[in-house]
């Protein structure tokens, strides 16, 4: 789950960079009609000279000279003042790297609150995403809710990097409203964004159940999107609803979504846990092939105890000889011979029992008898005596041994074989 975590995290640290600077915005609150029209001011002819000719070298994209000419102004008059520090924050601006200066001079554009109407409000929007780039996110709160307030307007994208910002604040719990702000204000132009808020913000408050809600929501929304398939697949196992979780994210496979060796191997765990472990076989088998899920002892391990519950006993032993070779683990050699033993392939069962007891087990009578039972089928009558012989010496296994012997020497009497 921490791994779905991350994913989520990596996702929002890009919100910020995918958001523009300045998005149209929609009505929300106040109409423009019943806001208070602001008196146009102009600026003097001396400062707007000079302001026009700083206005050529930027539309020349020559922004450094635009920035001489507008810090050599000396104005005298308040709007005029805040008139050029709002044009020299916006040089600063796009020059990048510039953040801090273009914050200093937006301050001092705004704080007169004497701008034109449309300059006032994109003033105060721009500081407030600028703050948002520094990390100064208290004050970008503070100056998106002046820019709502002053402008009657909201869009998705302010509300999105409001959540964001009490995210950054740690303050959780604040960031439900204004992600769902976000999510009413994009209406049909649906963005992923305020969902992954949303999302992160019930997983960091183990709010698993609100999480999981909000993501049968977004798969509605974003069906292509293989990212949700997994996540609400994995949330479904935090609040321990498995059999939805392998509805999910067996779907999610279908139409191929699940692309990561750890999606690959939940998937089959779901299925043996859930009593499918044909399923959940034919999967590791299918990706242990490709190379998707790595061929190492635990895999392996994993796909052999599917085969051998799906009883598809020949498969599950080809995989334990597999596995015994890679780890030469004298448990594995014994699995392995057992199932051969239990599918009727006699000779390789007592090859690989036999590796077994040369490698040390603590059964050892339990194995001896599987190589007397083999040898007996296979009417290898003193071979098969010399081994119950050596079972009925392990204390475990003695009482089942003696029944053996007395039937290995009838029969072999009765077939005229010397033992």
């Amino acid at each position: 789950m921490n791994k779905i975590f991350s994913s989520l995290l990596l996702i929002i640290s890009v919100v910020l960079i995918q958001l523009p600077m300045v998005a149209e915005v929609s009505a929300a609150g106040a109409e423009d009609s019943e806001k208070p029209k602001r008196k146009t001011q102009l600026v003097g002819p001396s400062v707007g000279k000079k302001v026009g000719k700083a206005f050529e070298s930027y539309s020349a994209d020559d922004i450094p000279g635009a920035l001489t000419i507008l810090l050599d102004i000396d104005a005298k008059k308040d709007y005029d003042k805040a008139y050029v520090a709002r044009f020299i924050a916006v040089m600063y601006a796009t020059m990048g790297d510039e953040e801090a200066n273009a914050i200093k001079y937006l301050k001092i554009a705004v704080e007169p609150d004497i701008l034109n109407e449309g300059d006032h409000g994109e003033a105060i929007k721009l500081l407030a995403d600028l703050q948002m780039q520094t990390k100064a996110y208290e004050e970008a709160l503070v100056n998106y809710k002046a820019w709502m307030d002053f402008t009657g307007k909201s869009d998705g994208d302010t509300w999105t990097k409001i959540a964001n910002a009490h995210y950054a604040l740690k303050q959780l719990d604040k960031m439900i409203v204004p992600a769902d702000n976000a999510i009413a204000a994009y209406g049909d132009k649906q963005n992923k964004n305020p969902y992954i808020l949303k999302v992160t913000s019930f997983y960091e408050n183990k709010k698993y159940k609100d999480a999981v809600k909000t993501l049968e929501t977004v798969i509605q929304i974003f069906p292509e999107d293989k990212t949700w398939w997994t996540q609400l697949g994995m949330f479904y196992l935090l609040v321990e609803d498995y059999q939805k979780g392998l509805e999910t994210l067996d779907l999610a496979y279908k139409q191929g979504f699940l692309v990561k060796e750890s999606e690959i191997k939940t998937l089959a765990s779901l299925y043996s846990q859930n009593a499918v472990p044909y399923k959940a076989a034919l999967l590791l088998e299918k990706h242990i092939d490709s190379g998707l899920v790595p061929r190492d002892d635990k895999n392996l391990s994993s796909l052999a105890n599917a085969w051998h519950a799906a009883q598809h006993i020949d498969k599950a032993a080809k995989y334990y000889g597999e596995l015994a070779k890679m780890t030469n683990l004298s448990k594995h050699y014994s699995k392995q011979g057992m199932l051969l033993k239990q599918d009727e392939q006699f000779k390789p069962a007592i090859v690989a029992l036999s590796k077994a007891l040369e490698l040390g087990v603590k059964d050892e009578g339990k194995l001896h008898m599987s190589i007397a039972e083999s040898h007996f089928y296979l009417e290898q009558y003193k071979q098969a005596y010399k081994a119950i012989s050596l079972a009925m010496k392990d204390p475990k296994t003695r009482r089942s041994a003696k029944g053996w012997e007395s039937f290995i020497k009838d029969t072999a009497q009765r077939k005229k074989v010397s033992i």
